[in-house]
């Protein structure tokens, strides 16, 4: 997705600027990296409150207009006031062509009526992780990785070494390749781990 938002520098800096900016409807934000001074910026706050909201967003080569330079970045980190649906600051990342980066992706998790284990065993699938983390270079940045539950039966499970990647993708395991991903249970263990953890909670309830 090709994703365009605008920015404008801003001179002023500390958290008295800041509230004076998020009451003006504007976000603060930095824009670092790529061997490059870092640059402050501020954003429109209804707009990047529409686009945390998707997730393309968070996993994609962002093109932010600064006051009509363009550079590519990627978004790494946005604070929300504790309470409020208020954007308070965000950080956003250079990025170098030819230089790789690391991101969380999203998981899709695709064709579960061809898993026999949910169709015809009528299993549940338990998603282990809902995200990854990859190396990757910006061209070849994935908005999701997708798993596919094609053939899955009671029991089978899929782990971060068996992902289906796309090219030039890497998978950062931290030295658990044989993470599960998404597994296949039966409803008899589902129910009973429901039943187990209800009765630890009654259980914790009663010491308190």
């Amino acid at each position: 997705m090709d994703i365009t938002i605008k920015a404008a520098k801003r001179a002023e800096q500390g958290s008295s600027a800041s509230r004076r900016l998020r009451r003006a409807g504007q976000v603060p934000a930095i824009i670092f990296g790529a061997d490059q001074d870092a640059v402050s910026v501020t954003l429109d706050h209804n707009e990047m409150y529409h686009w945390l909201h998707k997730e393309a967003f968070h996993a994609s080569i962002l093109n932010v207009d600064v006051d009509g330079q363009v550079e590519s970045v990627v978004l790494r980190d946005a604070q929300w006031h504790p309470y409020k649906q208020l954007v308070l600051h965000m950080d956003f990342m250079r990025v170098k062509t030819g230089v790789a980066i690391t991101m969380k992706v999203p998981l899709h998790f695709t064709n579960e009526e061809a898993s026999p284990g949910l169709k015809v065993q009528h299993g549940i699938a338990s998603h282990i992780l809902t995200e990854v983390e990859i190396s990757t270079l910006p061209r070849n940045l994935p908005e999701f990785i997708e798993v596919d539950l094609t053939g899955m039966n009671l029991g089978d499970s899929i782990t971060l070494a068996g992902l289906k990647l796309p090219e030039g993708v890497e998978v950062i395991d931290h030295g658990h390749p044989d993470q599960v991903v998404v597994t296949i249970l039966s409803p008899q263990v589902k129910e009973a781990d429901v039943a187990e953890e209800a009765e630890e909670g009654g259980e914790a309830a009663a010491e308190e």
